[in-house]
């Protein structure tokens, strides 16, 4: 005898895969949500250093003198004839984009014996500088060192005749609470620093100092504008 019924059983292992397709969707979608958040959010990857040096003002600036400001830190000297003009050029292009009261520039020079605040007041008119919140600092060449080991960015041994006026062309970010932070990269992992660089490719694999691409350059203005409207 046939009958319309349906079976319970089979029912309700239609009814627990429809749920358990439901919760897996659930699931994908948080996970692709929290994914697309975690890309957009920016890294926090240490609070920054304490620093005190002198500007080319003969004024003292402190990292608590940038507390409430989004600034960037890089490490130069202004008799440099290869990276340091490009790192300042980059980042005159950058302060033009963002300009904001609340954005200032850190470049701590690495030759304080020849950089002294006279020579770098010339050398932020020769750039044409007017953010009263660009300070060129400098002060002690083994404290400057310290300082440089503390954000992680490299500068050569100030003993080694060498090396000692070798840097790094990377640049610190720091948002308005004294925190460094940086982007994630394509393969997820923080970047924790900006190049200062040119390259002769779009991916910044080469750099190049008359490139024509500055790839960093750009995401550095992204994520300045991300921390000033925090």
């Amino acid at each position: 005898m046939s009958s319309n019924k349906k079976n319970p059983s089979k029912f309700g292992m239609n009814k627990m895969l429809i749920y358990q397709l439901i919760g897996l969707l659930v699931i994908v979608l948080a996970l692709f949500i929290g994914n697309s958040y975690f890309k957009k959010s920016l890294h926090t990857v240490m609070k920054a250093p304490n620093f005190v040096l002198t500007d080319q003002n003969n004024k003292k600036i402190s990292n608590k003198d940038m507390l409430g400001k989004v600034y960037v830190v890089e490490f130069f000297y202004a008799r440099c004839p290869t990276i340091c003009p490009v790192m300042n050029s980059n980042l005159k292009f950058v302060d033009k984009e963002i300009n904001s009261p609340d954005f200032g520039i850190i470049s701590i020079s690495i030759d304080p014996t020849n950089d002294t605040p006279e020579f770098l007041k010339n050398h932020a008119k020769k750039l044409g500088v007017t953010n009263p919140n660009w300070h060129f600092l400098t002060g002690d060449r083994e404290y400057i060192g310290k300082v440089a080991n503390e954000f992680d960015i490299f500068v050569g041994d100030k003993d080694d005749q060498a090396e000692s006026l070798n840097h790094s062309g990377m640049i610190a970010l720091v948002d308005k609470e004294g925190n460094v932070r940086c982007r994630f990269g394509k393969d997820g992992m923080p970047i924790l620093y900006y190049s200062g660089l040119n390259y002769e490719d779009a991916e910044g694999k080469n750099p190049k100092l008359d490139g024509k691409f500055q790839p960093d350059r750009k995401l550095l203005i992204e994520d300045i504008k991300k921390l000033l409207e925090e």
